[in-house]
């Protein structure tokens, strides 16, 4: 009974806890939303209401004829998912080999990922724009893949990896005293359990480059190849006044991908999570 009595209070505090960050999260998507519908008149209210009392979509059209929003949607859509893919491709074989062959190649990509991680973009960009530069990549789309792929795949392999070290090597073992060789036993036993963990990591992949920002900024340089966050800062006037309705509506267009890839592939990947924790 003292064991249950002292749990209680600390269920109700980790509920209060994830309550509080819940709210934390959302209360600013919550405003966003709310002041993408509000006509200019609320916007300038000295007492601004959570809900907009006169819903319009004028600061969606405005958004529409200000900035050319598709095709900076589908400049950040081409590079996300191409880094994605190109990330996963890549760090998927490189994880397997790393995480079931344990030596100095995993201890030294797992020191490549802590070390890669520590770096803030500030002290990259100016190598990696001379590096680009003389790969003739600067002002593309595709320079800025190869960007996002490299700044990817550090975490990439480190959240693989972990998926492969769930995976039971007694099936492989047992698929090869089957007689499976080496190439079946890759495709039809180890693959298959993997497929939660390549989405999640894909996902994880297309968010961050989805949202990215300062390598956008510094190596695009037409407004035809600029990506959708650097768009969101052309509705900032000279001085640094927003236009505020404009751009909130903007910026809630620009998260309902990451929104929508996350409620589609939710249950894969918490799937794929406890399928991990499932042991032979």
């Amino acid at each position: 009974m003292s064991a249950l009595r002292t749990s209680r209070p600390a269920r109700a505090g980790q509920y209060l806890a994830l309550l509080a960050y819940l709210a934390f999260l959302a209360l600013p998507f919550l405003w966003l939303v709310s002041t993408a519908f509000k006509p200019a008149p609320e916007l300038a209210s000295l007492h601004p209401t959570w809900i907009p009392k006169n819903p319009t979509l004028d600061n969606f059209r405005q958004a529409f004829d200000e900035q050319p929003l598709l095709r900076a949607a589908a400049n950040s859509l081409l590079a996300a998912v191409s880094a994605a893919l190109i990330a996963v491709l890549v760090a998927t074989p490189l994880a397997y080999v790393t995480a079931r062959h344990r030596g100095r190649l995993a201890g030294a990509a797992t020191g490549w990922v802590v070390i890669s991680q520590a770096f803030p973009f500030v002290l990259v960009i100016v190598p990696l724009f001379l590096v680009l530069k003389n790969l003739h990549l600067i002002n593309s789309v595709a320079g800025l893949v190869l960007v996002y792929v490299v700044w990817s795949l550090p975490f990439a392999l480190w959240m693989l990896m972990g998926y492969v070290r769930a995976v039971p090597a007694e099936l492989e073992e047992a698929a090869a005293v089957d007689g499976a060789g080496r190439i079946r036993t890759l495709v039809s036993v180890t693959a298959p359990l993997l497929v939660p963990g390549v989405v999640a990591t894909a996902l994880f992949a297309f968010v961050t480059a989805w949202n990215e920002f300062f390598f956008a900024l510094v190596l695009l340089k037409t407004p035809e190849k600029q990506t959708l966050p650097v768009v969101l800062t052309h509705f900032l006037g000279a001085e640094g006044v927003a236009d505020l309705g404009p751009l909130a509506a903007a910026a809630f267009l620009a998260t309902l991908p990451s929104l929508v890839v996350f409620g589609l592939l939710q249950r894969r990947i918490t799937g794929g999570m406890l399928a991990g924790a499932v042991k032979s």
